[in-house]
């Protein structure tokens, strides 16, 4: 396992579109270590492959709920219900938050490390965390749908997860 280097905004490959991942692969397995030890070490509660510079399907989350490490492969939200209006940050994009839309409960599927079909469900930030990681995807950063954008807040005041 390797803690990778995370990209950070302006890069362009936060914009593309990632690809699907057509079978899982003793490759894949490592990138989404990789991916989690990255995660953990920056330290933030998701990660999606195109922010470590791989345009692949691919996301890590924990948000310290009692799912532990999720590792999802090609994942798609199949569920929204409710809405939730709160920060998020972003690893690529150190030193801002957002307040942001997003729906209070989702159903993701998608493939997990061994290449099973899964079904999640999450709610409120495992909910977030899982749209935010979605979007990366798809080349959306939480700027592009934020309601208001300010300064991370200082260690000493509260903040929400980065991912």
């Amino acid at each position: 396992m390797a803690i990778r280097i995370i990209v950070k905004h302006p890069d362009p490959v936060l914009r593309d579109k990632a690809k699907p991942i057509p079978k899982i692969t003793p490759n894949i397995q490592k990138l989404l270590d990789d991916m989690a030890d990255t995660m953990y070490d920056a330290p933030g509660v998701g990660l999606a492959a195109p922010q470590i510079g791989i345009l692949k399907r691919a996301i890590v989350m924990d948000v310290g709920d009692e799912h532990g490490l999720i590792q999802l492969v090609n994942p798609e939200i199949t569920y929204r219900e409710g809405e939730q209006l709160g920060p998020e940050g972003c690893l690529s994009i150190p030193g801002l938050q957002g307040d942001v839309k997003r729906a209070q409960k989702v159903r993701v599927k998608g493939w997990d490390r061994e290449g099973n079909e899964v079904e999640i469900e999450g709610t409120d930030l495992l909910a977030r965390c899982i749209q935010h990681e979605v979007d990366h995807l798809n080349g959306v950063l939480f700027t592009d749908v934020a309601v208001k954008v300010y300064d991370e807040p200082r260690d000493d005041e509260e903040e929400g997860g980065r991912s």
